[in-house]
């Protein structure tokens, strides 16, 4: 398999977050033209909370700076070191598309159940990523 079929997931997870930033700000803009608030208001995050009232996309948008900077930087590491297989491509892929519903979940109703479900699935693919990588790092 090419080294280079892990960049397609990689864009794939780059595309969820750009969405998420594009949802953040047409939230964010909406929520503060509605309520006429200067942006010199929001200098910080605190002020941030204190004044809006909907952060669903900008708390997920924050989130994906967490675990998915480890899958940002396996893939990369996948990909220098000619390490991708049909399973790393495989687990790649499902930890995308689980984040990318997590997203879904988290900017929209905002069911936690629902959002945790596919926080820890994107999770446990994310380790079996890891995991699969290091055996093949280590065959």
């Amino acid at each position: 398999m090419p080294a280079n079929a892990i960049l397609v997931p990689l864009l794939a997870m780059v595309a969820v977050t750009a969405l998420v930033w594009c949802v953040l700000y047409q939230q964010r803009l909406g929520e503060m033209g509605r309520k006429r608030i200067d942006p010199q208001r929001l200098a910080t995050a605190s002020d941030a909370t204190a004044l809006l009232d909907d952060r669903r996309a900008s708390d997920n948008f924050r989130n994906l700076f967490e675990l998915p900077v480890l899958f940002h930087v396996g893939a990369l590491a996948a990909f220098v070191t000619n390490a991708v297989d049909a399973w790393l491509l495989g687990f790649a892929w499902a930890f995308v598309a689980l984040r990318a519903v997590h997203s879904l979940v988290h900017c929209t109703y905002n069911r936690v159940v629902h959002r945790f479900v596919a926080y820890f699935l994107a999770t446990l693919a994310l380790w079996a990523f890891w995991i699969r990588l290091g055996v093949a790092w280590l065959a």
